[in-house]
């Protein structure tokens, strides 16, 4: 088999079951939004809301991960166990730090974490009961997502695939149960949202627990771990991790800026936006999945000392994400009328979703080529800074400024306003181009 196949071979193996995930994480927030659509827009705004918080803890998470995944990729190259045992252990003891304090927020003030996002009272109050309900769930997933994730940098991507069809299942299962009180059950509404998240994750947890303990042989899971000491390994691992998780949060917290932007300019507004967002996360599955997949293959290839293969491979996936995210945008022009006729939205919701999607259709271009950059060429070989740069200047700089000062303080309409807050991910890409041409994320970063 020539080289070239055998790359091709090796991405659709790694991309399939990754984008597979990613669109059942989408499938498990459509159902969410199709579900409470159906109950009214004050409770989709307030559930939409409401998950910022948990969106802002999965970002953090995301971040500790990514950074772990810089290591784990590439002594996954020198094929170094033992090593990748140690970082998981590190990286899962900080997680469950920051699950808990989100846990906390969630239960004990869910109120300041709403009117944070809104100053609806109907919206804040069925915020309150969503959170206080689907707090649990952090703890349960501050666990799970650390393992699941730090498992695909090392190719193990088919157990978290498995694993989160299981939990939609059952999510799906318990939401339409308790939402519309079917089968003699109440009907609870958002409350049976938030309980059916609860029951999924409880599920994820267990599921990955058994994998872990009674399946895995080739890379174990010891509590124990939780307190390894491997003062040069936490090193390093705060060296990389620590620039992706302030990257993270930056970019998450300012993503949670558009939707209080967002959501001071109306229920209708933010009602429209949970749907074009949901469809956003569904054209980019697929990019997501390879731009995590870039991450590993590159990773590893630099590990074994192939810096060239990596080059090589580089430039591959930049020219199949463009290819995809063309065709993304492509999905959310189709999904457009089907959205508009199916949901329980105003005439004026449904005016602002029309205008959403066609601007998610260009955005979703730019911010698959900037993904698989960043998260995946850049960090692949350690250059996990870079990102944060990138994100401060044109979010915080950019979308998140001129956004704020359209919508508070030069009232202009909200299509305008819309366009100016997503922007940001059109500004990073000479940034990007210029980067990648520099060549400096090719490093070894293995001791």
């Amino acid at each position: 088999m020539s080289e070239s196949k055998q790359f091709y071979r090796s991405v659709f193996t790694l991309v399939m079951p990754m984008a597979l995930q990613n669109l059942i994480n989408t499938a498990v927030t459509s159902a969410d939004v199709i579900m409470l659509g159906k109950v009214g827009e004050t409770v989709l705004s307030a559930a939409s809301l409401a998950n910022q918080v948990y969106f802002i803890m999965n970002l953090i998470i995301f971040g500790l991960t990514s950074g772990a995944a810089v290591l784990t990729a590439q002594y996954w190259g020198k094929q170094d166990v033992r090593t990748i045992e140690k970082v998981i252990g590190m990286t899962m003891r900080i997680s469950v730090c920051v699950g808990f304090l989100f846990f906390i927020i969630a239960m004990f003030l869910p109120r300041y974490a709403m009117l944070v996002f809104t100053s609806d009272e109907a919206v804040i109050e069925e915020g309150i009961k969503y959170l206080r309900t689907v707090g649990i769930s952090y703890l349960f997933s501050s666990v799970t997502m650390i393992y699941l994730n730090i498992m695909r940098s090392v190719e193990r991507v088919v157990i978290s695939t498995v694993i989160y069809f299981i939990s939609l299942l059952v999510n799906v299962g318990v939401n339409a149960v308790l939402i519309f009180g079917m089968f003699g059950m109440p009907k609870l509404g958002i409350i049976g949202a938030g309980i059916g998240t609860s029951v999924a994750r409880a599920v994820e947890l267990a599921a990955t627990i058994f994998y872990a303990k009674k399946i895995n042989r080739d890379i174990r899971w010891r509590l124990k771990d939780l307190f390894v000491r491997d003062p040069l390994l936490f090193q390093d691992f705060l060296r990389y991790a620590i620039p992706v998780v302030l990257n993270e949060m930056f970019w998450g917290i300012g993503s949670s800026m558009n939707s209080v932007i967002v959501g001071h300019l109306g229920t209708s507004v933010v009602a429209a936006n949970s749907v074009a967002q949901v469809t956003r996360q569904l054209a980019m599955v697929i990019a997501f999945g390879i731009a995590n997949a870039t991450a590993i293959m590159l990773g590893k290839s630099i590990g074994a000392g192939r810096t060239d293969e990596a080059k090589r491979n580089a430039k591959r996936f930049i020219k199949i994400t463009m290819i995809v995210a063309v065709l993304g945008a492509a999905l959310i022009l189709i999904i457009r009328p089907i959205a508009m006729a199916n949901l329980t939205l105003s005439d004026e919701a449904q005016g602002y979703l029309s205008m959403m999607m066609y601007v998610m259709s260009y955005f979703c271009i730019a911010q698959a080529f900037n993904t698989t950059m960043v998260v995946g060429i850049f960090r692949s070989g350690g250059d996990t800074r870079f990102g944060l740069f990138m994100d401060v200047s044109t979010m915080w700089g950019g979308s998140i400024l001129f956004g704020a000062l359209a919508a508070f303080v030069f009232r202009w309409p909200v299509t305008i306003v819309y366009m100016i807050l997503m922007i940001d991910e059109i500004l990073k890409i000479p940034l990007s181009i210029y980067r990648y041409r520099k060549g400096v994320w090719l490093r070894d970063v293995t001791r």
